[in-house]
């Protein structure tokens, strides 16, 4: 109990503000700021396209984003994090156990742990939330990252079940996947956002408010992906289309995998096979018409589609494009600071004609001591916002060994799973000091075995001939193929520069053909 006349340190929740309601002057003057002109222009164009989570008043009028502790929330329910013991250590836990008081330890021995993606329930003994629901999220590792999926989706949706059948008014979440679980937050943020949104439009009549209590780190996070969620308008409902992840769950929210869905005939008894024509159209003819035979994402009517030549072309792009999210996901949440440590790819300034060139260093890339799984996904991660826009390559070929050489099919690997963007704004390829070898190895392998590169490699024999396209002060060389270049180089013509492959790049005339 306050002391008489103090003022409480609790929060009241019915005096934050909501999602739909500008959160102070400058919260709505930044709301506006972010809507240009060229979001008009993008939300006319994608006016005839509908989002998954159209803009809703009601959903908006429940929702609220609160930076502070969730502990000192005055809701039916907070939600307090914690490891399979209910004893973990964190700032979330600490705060609730320390304004609760000590009955709640007592408490938690007797419901004896609590498993991954589940949820428990106790009284809030001194807290001014009535319930503490206790759940558990998912230790995070990349190659586990659809079960870790799947399990912090399991913690909202069964935090939001025990408030829906406790007819709880109102309940304030925190971030379930703690530091020490090394879950990726801007991952965590979609998982938690989506399925709230998803449980308050199927079974969230009686659920008036919910609370993301949020840190200070975590806030900015929040506040960026919450319009793809929860659009406070129609214009930004559309504008937030070309942002949403390419997994956005089922209709709960819940991960999707789509090779794990099952497929099943309406009679697969009455399959026959008397004919010898096994055509696809009968196949599929064969197919179900209810909901659980309807289920999308048929990867083997896909593949079976690709090998006869009749998926279509946007059909191709839209499984291409999926299967590079699903790469950047995982480039994201891995550890790659090994890879990293090599400095093989790094960013430089911008050639003569503006673009932002990329530098990749051969010598510096131990091909057969590392894993070239982690390289891979290095590459897409620093190069997923370069290709955004224009760019060049600079690959210095110098005083590379055997064991620098990337072979064929992981370059053509790297080349079949990159997004469109990768190639579209490839502008050129400067190979710096290649050997005869790697002149005949580089024409074999954009000629068989990937298309429209060719035209944009060029072999640079000298530093002085890159510079012609790169000037010397916007990109960063190794000392090593300084000194080599000198060494070799060097001579009396070495100062008569022919500026033509300069003019032919940045020519508009002649650009059409990088």
């Amino acid at each position: 109990m306050d002391p008489l006349g103090a003022r409480s340190q609790f929060v009241e929740v019915q005096n934050l503000p909501t999602w739909d309601q500008p959160q102070g002057v400058q919260d709505e003057v930044d709301r506006k700021s972010q809507l240009t002109e060229e979001d008009d222009q993008l939300a006319n164009q994608l006016n005839s396209l509908e989002s998954p989570f159209p803009f809703r008043q009601d959903i908006n009028s429940k929702i609220v984003l609160f930076n502070g502790d969730v502990a000192l929330l005055n809701c039916t329910a907070i939600v307090n994090t914690s490891n399979e013991t209910l004893t973990d250590k964190n700032p979330v836990s600490d705060s609730i156990h320390r304004y609760a008081g000590p009955e709640l330890r007592d408490e938690l021995l007797k419901l004896k742990g609590c498993r991954t993606g589940e949820a428990k329930m106790t009284e809030g003994f001194n807290l001014a939330a009535r319930f503490i629901i206790h759940t558990v999220g998912p230790k995070y590792k990349a190659k586990y990252r659809t079960a870790a999926e799947s399990s912090l989706y399991s913690c909202y949706r069964n935090v939001m079940q025990l408030s829906k059948e406790h007819a709880m008014a109102s309940v304030g979440l925190c971030v379930v996947s703690t530091v020490k679980r090394a879950y990726p937050l801007e991952d965590a943020t979609h998982i938690a956002l989506r399925t709230v949104r998803r449980f308050l439009e199927n079974h969230g009549e009686n659920i008036e408010t919910v609370v993301f209590a949020v840190s200070d780190v975590e806030e900015p996070v929040y506040r960026k992906l919450m319009p793809l969620y929860y659009p406070c308008s129609i214009k930004e409902e559309k504008i937030s289309l070309p942002f949403l992840p390419a997994d956005i769950g089922n209709a709960e929210g819940e991960p999707v995998v789509p090779e794990r869905q099952i497929r099943i005939a309406e009679k697969p008894g009455n399959l026959e096979d008397d004919s010898g024509d096994d055509s696809l159209d009968s196949d599929l003819g064969l197919v179900g018409s209810h909901a659980f035979a309807r289920m999308e994402g048929d990867v083997d009517k896909q593949r079976k589609l690709i090998l006869q030549g009749q998926m279509s072309e946007a059909a191709q792009h839209k499984q291409h494009q999926r299967n590079y999210n699903r790469w950047l996901c995982r480039a994201r949440a891995e550890d790659l600071s090994d890879i990293a440590a090599l400095k093989a790819l790094y960013q430089t300034g911008v050639d003569l004609c503006g673009r932002t060139v990329m530098v990749v260093v051969g010598r510096n890339i131990p091909v057969t001591i590392i894993d070239m799984e982690k390289a891979l996904l290095y590459f897409i991660h620093v190069m997923d916002h370069i290709t955004v826009k224009e760019y060049v390559m600079v690959y210095f070929h110098t005083l590379t060994a055997e064991h620098n050489h990337l072979d064929t099919d992981f370059l053509k690997k790297l080349y079949d799973i990159v997004d469109a963007k990768f190639k579209k704004n490839l502008r050129a390829f400067y190979f710096v000091h290649p050997t005869f070898r790697t002149k005949v190895s580089t024409w074999f392998f954009t000629t068989f075995s990937v298309s429209g590169l060719k035209e944009k490699v060029h072999h640079i024999e000298n530093l002085q001939q890159l510079f012609t396209c790169i000037l010397p002060e916007e990109i960063d060389i190794p000392p090593f193929v300084l000194e080599y270049d000198t060494r070799v180089n060097y001579s009396p013509s070495f100062f008569l520069i022919n500026r033509s492959l300069h003019t032919q790049l940045c020519d508009p005339k002649s650009r059409s053909a990088f």
